[in-house]
């Protein structure tokens, strides 16, 4: 695997730099004022037409002027002037660059011709950029800062890659005060070149990262983003903010850097399938990312709270709990350790409510130590403490912010006080992540939780895929030759069938007598359906025929659906199968993910209902199991109301042998199998729309 070009372009030993000029009002002027004081050690070459200084360094006239090839090239320069000093860098040598100026892709063809030129230069020279249209790079292991916004507070274990420059900068100021300190932090502007999925597989390999957040409007590459997350999610958690999911966030990250979104639905599919964690605002991205990068990883969901106040133990709790985490009540022998530290009138029980006990010391150090250390709790959240030494006994929390280290568990802090308050301020520079209220901290946990369940997901190759089935793509060509848009529902099971998905036994007529007797071979009761190409939905069209028993209803039957087609449409006899729990299957294509697969429950409530869950194609058996879990009703799936629970194998198998067939069968536009019948505990499939294009 041939090295990952951030490694060079976010460890340079020298940079050149375009655009800076003794003007400090100028933005290439302050940025190159925030790069030398944030202290970088290796060479630096300004380069500019006229200036022989640029604050106080010697400037240099154009690249071929440099006295050497410098690593890395930072360009703030008029658009029409970024392709030719690009090459001007290739020629001499350099291989790496961030572009910060706009006006490329983000603004239309004009400058998507642009920004191919760049790519065109780029390729050329084998240079790889990041940008255009960005805000720059930081890393503060290298003290290397090309952004407008100083990062002080020193190196630390959180990595950032985003599509928004804003969120990279004009929001440092509130990180450091929070006490969250960077590694790497990446703004990828148009991602012309170096993508979010390079920016990702490098933070994955990047040893002073302990955990990764994501600003997303859009993925481009979407299947090489699941491939890379899935090998590093089980070694680091990802975070991931995504605003591309409504019309509004699609059109927004389309005209700020060219995004190509996709909705909500494939995104919540995407991210479950590839381990990454989704949050919902910017300020959980970054609290929730700093508690995974300072914190022990969680190991089970029983959680412990901690309180001098009922409503924010209560508001806690219920959090909590409806995210999915238990908080047990504790034992007698642990409550009576507890009863020891705390007012008679408190209670132990969990969460631990202090009621208005102003001891610091308990409610930061005694308290804690007691639950972390009886092995009744696997994280702790803590509410409550505050600078209260003008009126008591200063506290020292020298050892309350080492116990996630000594008992190996996680302990998040809630409060509604920012760093003014000592306490705050001291548990955030000692790596105790502190929540703006008392549910922010409960979703934090939550997914501390969660991740856990990601690190121990099985790892499962997809298989290859089979063979193409000549008979397939027979039938897919002659439907095309005739101008069709969709295989009837005969042709579409005979494709399923052809690759190992059951369906229902069935023969397709075109004479009256011809189902009569066909309904006889099959064996009562059966199903009538009209079986056209161009009648791609039945339902309510007076096209099916239901429970249908002996020779004269059948006839009935058939006469009835020519009736109602208008026109001699071939007549589908089919077996007529008996389940009460039925789901729906499906793939469709979305631009940069290719064939999407959908599982959810179907029947003629299947759109009302909407309880469905997407993975990428192709997956594997564990991952489709997986997919098929994610419905709200999956408990459908068990043992239900005297029914055997579904043979959840079978199940994912066609999920990912429709997988096969989409990657085999590109002319294959869409699938849907609606319903998919239970019966006893086997699918069946019992209706199919297959689109060709």
């Amino acid at each position: 695997m041939p090295e990952n070009p951030l490694h060079l372009l976010m460890n340079p030993r020298s940079v050149a730099w375009v655009g800076a000029s003794n003007n400090p009002d100028k933005m290439g002027s302050i940025q190159v004022l925030n790069f030398l004081k944030s202290g970088y050690k290796g060479r630096f070459y300004p380069i500019h037409p006229r200036d022989e200084q640029i604050f106080g360094h010697k400037a240099y006239k154009s690249p071929e002027s440099l006295p050497e090839a410098p690593e890395l090239a930072v360009i703030i320069v008029a658009k029409a002037s970024v392709a030719p000093l690009l090459e001007a860098f290739g020629k001499i040598g350099t291989r790496r660059a961030v572009i910060i100026t706009a006006g490329f892709k983000e603004t239309g063809a004009d400058g998507k011709r642009g920004e191919d030129e760049l790519n065109r230069v780029a390729e050329k020279y084998g240079i790889r950029f990041v940008g255009p249209n960005c805000i720059g790079v930081i890393n503060t292991q290298a003290a290397l800062n090309t952004t407008l916004v100083q990062h002080s507070l020193g190196p630390g274990p959180l990595s950032f890659a985003s599509q928004s420059g804003t969120y990279v900068t004009q929001t440092l100021r509130y990180l450091n005060a929070k006490g969250i300190r960077f590694s790497k932090a990446m703004s990828l502007g148009n991602e012309a070149n170096i993508s979010i999925v390079d920016a990702l597989e490098y933070l994955g390999e990047d040893e002073d990262t302990r955990s990764i957040i994501l600003y997303i409007e859009g993925i481009r590459d979407g299947r090489r983003f699941i491939d890379v997350a899935k090998r590093v999610t089980p070694r680091k958690p990802v975070l991931a903010l995504y605003v591309g999911g409504s019309d509004a966030g699609a059109r927004a990250g389309m005209s700020h850097t060219g995004a190509l979104a996709g909705p909500d639905y494939l995104y919540d599919g995407i991210f479950r399938q590839a381990g990454v964690i989704r949050v919902q605002s910017i300020e959980d991205l970054y609290e929730q990312g700093w508690a995974f990068a300072v914190q022990p990883l969680l190991k089970g969901n029983r959680i412990g709270v901690i309180s001098n106040s009922g409503g924010p133990a209560s508001s806690i709790s219920h959090a909590a709990n409806k995210e999915g985490l238990q908080l047990p009540v504790f034992s007698e022998k642990l409550q009576a350790e507890i009863r020891n530290v705390i007012v008679g009138h408190a209670s132990s029980a969990n969460p631990v409510d202090m009621t208005f006990d102003l001891d610091m010391l308990k409610l930061s150090t005694s308290i804690p130590e007691i639950i972390l250390k009886s092995g009744e709790a696997d994280g702790l959240i803590i509410h409550g403490v505050i600078d209260l030494s003008i009126m008591m006994t200063d506290a020292d929390l020298s050892r309350a912010v080492k116990l996630p280290e000594i008992y190996q568990k996680p302990v998040l802090v809630s409060s509604f006080f920012d760093r003014a308050d000592r306490y705050v301020a001291f548990y955030e520079d000692h790596g105790t992540p502190v929540f703006e209220g008392p549910e922010k901290a409960a979703r934090g946990m939550a997914n501390l939780f969660r991740y856990s369940r990601i690190r121990e997901r099985k790892h499962s190759d997809v298989p290859a895929l089979p063979a193409r089935s000549g008979e397939a793509s027979a039938m897919i060509a002659a439907a095309l030759g005739r101008g069709q848009r969709a295989l009837d529902e005969y042709e579409g099971k005979r494709l399923l069938a052809a690759y190992g998905i059951p369906v229902t036994r069935e023969k397709l007529v075109m004479r009256e007598e011809e189902a009569i007797r066909a309904a006889a071979d099959i064996g009562y009761p059966v199903v009538l359906k009209g079986c056209s190409w161009d009648i791609m939905h039945k339902t309510g069209k007076g096209l099916i025929q239901l429970r249908l028993q002996g020779e004269e209803q059948v006839a009935r039957a058939f006469r009835a659906i020519r009736s109602s087609a208008g026109k001699d449409i071939g007549v589908l006899v089919q077996e007529m199968i008996t389940g009460s729990r039925e789901f729906v299957m499906g793939m469709t294509r979305f631009p940069g993910f290719g064939p999407v697969l959908l599982f959810g429950l179907g029947g003629i409530f299947a759109e009302a209902l909407q309880d469905t869950a997407f993975r990428s194609a192709p997956v594997s058996i564990p991952e489709a199991q997986d997919m098929i879990g994610d419905i709200r009703a999956a408990g459908l799936l068990g043992e239900f109301r005297g029914m055997p629970a579904v043979d959840s194998e079978s199940l994912a198998g066609i999920v990912q042998k429709l997988g096969f067939i989409a990657m085999l069968h590109p002319e294959i536009a869409e699938m849907d199998l609606n319903p998919v019948i239970i019966a006893g505990p086997q699918p069946v499939v019992a209706d199919a729309l297959v689109v060709i294009s």
